[in-house]
């Protein structure tokens, strides 16, 4: 990896002033073939975040939610690309409970080496990557080093669950689970959580795309966690699918 992540974060800052132009208006909002909301500031967050990585990081393919479908074939040789989500959480914009966020993650031969996880309405900044681990930044304060915590499986478990998502499957899964507290979050701050140390587990089992959980996965594993299939498997990007299988994300077990 050879990028300035402080660049980065500019970028996303940046995409986090157009979406909040947009955030106190009224909300068109279209629907995607899968049947995800589209809104204006989806499309404003990527133009900005596209055009910022063009200028800085030129020789760098992009994947983005809201970009061209770019075809596996075309993809399948990259050996580095940017993976942006311009506004995750759009159901949370919508309702204008504030838990959305900008995720710009690097992949690497399929790894997050490096992501990126802005809080617009709340001016957070999280960043990590392998060589310099995970940190929070507050609107224009210091950065301050996060790590995930040890979990205390005698008292239970705080546990992290989608808002908008719920799932049968992951009612089962608790059930062989102490849980001390549920904690509902929306978008990627899921998995900046767990890397805060504010809370221990987040599963889901359910759906997400690789732009949901790339920038997260890397702030996570920075900090000390892990993100990783049922079965033990990391987490893969730049598959032919680009369809998340389960994960489940952990601080320190």
């Amino acid at each position: 990896m050879n990028i300035d992540i402080e660049v980065v974060c500019e970028i996303a800052k940046a995409a986090g002033q157009a979406i909040l132009s947009i955030y106190d208006g009224n909300h068109a909002v279209e629907y995607k073939d899968d049947k995800s909301p589209l809104t204006a500031a989806d499309k404003a967050s990527h133009e900005v975040i596209i055009a910022g990585l063009q200028k800085h990081f030129p020789e760098i393919p992009i994947l983005s939610e809201e970009g061209v479908d770019i075809s596996y074939e075309e993809r399948k040789n990259w050996s580095q690309f940017w993976c942006v989500d311009p506004l995750d959480g759009t159901k949370e914009f919508i309702k204008r409970n504030g838990e959305f966020t900008v995720n710009i993650a690097l992949i690497e031969d399929g790894r997050p080496v490096a992501g990126v996880v802005y809080v617009p309405v709340l001016e957070k900044m999280y960043r990590g990557s392998a060589e310099a681990g995970s940190w929070l930044s507050i609107a224009d304060g210091e950065p301050v080093r996060v790590q995930v915590r040890d979990a205390d499986h005698s008292a239970g478990l705080t546990v992290v669950m989608s808002r908008s998502h719920p799932s049968p499957d992951l009612e089962a899964y608790l059930k062989n689970i102490k849980v001390a507290e549920a904690m509902p979050v929306g978008s990627s701050l899921k998995l900046c959580v767990i890397a805060e140390g504010l809370a221990d587990l987040y599963p889901r089992l359910g759906p997400t795309m690789e732009w949901d959980t790339a920038a997260g996965h890397a702030v996570v594993e920075a900090a000390g966690g892990t993100v990783e299939q049922p079965n033990g498997d990391s987490l893969a990007y730049n598959k032919q699918n680009l369809l998340n299988p389960y994960f489940i994300v952990s601080g320190r077990r």
